[in-house]
């Protein structure tokens, strides 16, 4: 009993790792989970759900129904990661509060670093492969600009967002955060919903979850198998086209009316977009926060070291 509670106790903190990492973009998950020495166990108790666990749960039979799954293990992982999502959203919401620059830094120089490791990984850049790098950098572009990604609370959008950041998060080296910027979703989600605990946000977007990572793990499991170069071309392509979202010295744009007063809701102004600019002196504030992009850089550098060192 001990050795189990032991064990319990020992994947919730890897779990933790693997939460805090869900939180911050640009850092994966999935890296964490391989430093860790519990990636491979994941896959598995994914993919386990299947058909013969229908069978199991159909006949009663919950112990061997839990042994199917790694229940037990896959409990203690979650239990950690929702631990340190509901921490770290209450120190993420007073940063991007009181030092928006400065959080935006960290997260570019994460995202900047991870545009380098995962494209990498890339064995070999054929015809194909450049061309889905162009397709990725080309619609990251084009969302950016054309359609700045802003913040969608419906039903349907938030299950959208659920399937989406879930399934990057089976996809080695792309952080799930990351797909939430990109979407306009990730301080409604991963901020104000997990510090408020709204239900009306967090239900769609679990729900989401569940059923991507039911729905699709086998299938992104075999595309990243069968056409792995080509997916992390396109994955690559998406995170260069997407940095200028990331950028720390933007201002934001409200949505007003015909009348152009502020459209609100809940009592607070809608935005719209942003307007990006460079800033024209080095203040301390650009300083500090060109130290910080530094210090994002650096972590993932550590991270894939470690990982490099655990394989």
């Amino acid at each position: 009993m001990f050795n189990g509670i032991k064990d319990f106790l020992v994947n919730a903190l890897k779990g933790l790792g693997m939460g805090a990492a869900n939180v911050i973009p640009g850092v994966s998950g999935g890296t964490i989970a391989l430093i860790t020495g519990i990636f491979e166990r994941i896959i598995n108790a994914i993919k386990s759900i299947d058909i013969v666990a229908l069978r199991l749960l159909f006949k009663g039979k919950i112990r061997e129904l839990l042994d199917h799954i790694d229940f037990y293990f896959l409990l203690a992982v979650f239990l950690g990661m929702v631990i340190s999502v509901v921490s770290l959203a209450r120190i993420f919401e007073y940063l991007f509060t009181n030092y928006p620059v400065y959080i935006w830094s960290f997260f570019f120089g994460l995202i900047l670093a991870s545009l380098y490791y995962v494209g990498k990984t890339v064995s070999k850049w054929t015809f194909s492969v450049i061309l889905t790098f162009i397709i990725g950098a080309s619609f990251a572009i084009w969302v950016s600009f054309m359609n700045p990604a802003t913040s969608d609370d419906s039903f349907l959008y938030l299950v959208l967002c659920g399937i989406v950041a879930i399934c990057s998060m089976i996809l080695p080296g792309l952080s799930g955060s990351f797909v939430l910027i990109l979407m306009g979703n990730y301080e409604l989600v991963m901020i104000d919903a997990v510090n408020d605990a709204n239900v009306s946000v967090l239900f769609p977007v679990i729900l989401g979850a569940i059923f991507g990572l039911v729905a699709f793990s086998h299938l992104l499991s075999w595309i990243y198998k069968k056409y792995k170069n080509q997916t992390i071309a396109t994955l690559t392509g998406f995170i260069l086209g997407s940095l200028s979202i990331l950028w720390p010295w933007k201002l934001p744009v409200y949505r007003v009316d015909e009348a152009g007063d502020f459209i609100l809701k809940n009592g607070e102004k809608l935005v719209q977009g942003y307007d990006f600019f460079i800033p024209g002196n080095f203040s301390l504030e650009v300083i500090v926060a060109l130290a910080i992009l530094v210090g994002g850089v650096l972590t993932i550098v550590l991270i894939e070291k470690l990982a490099e060192k655990t394989k």
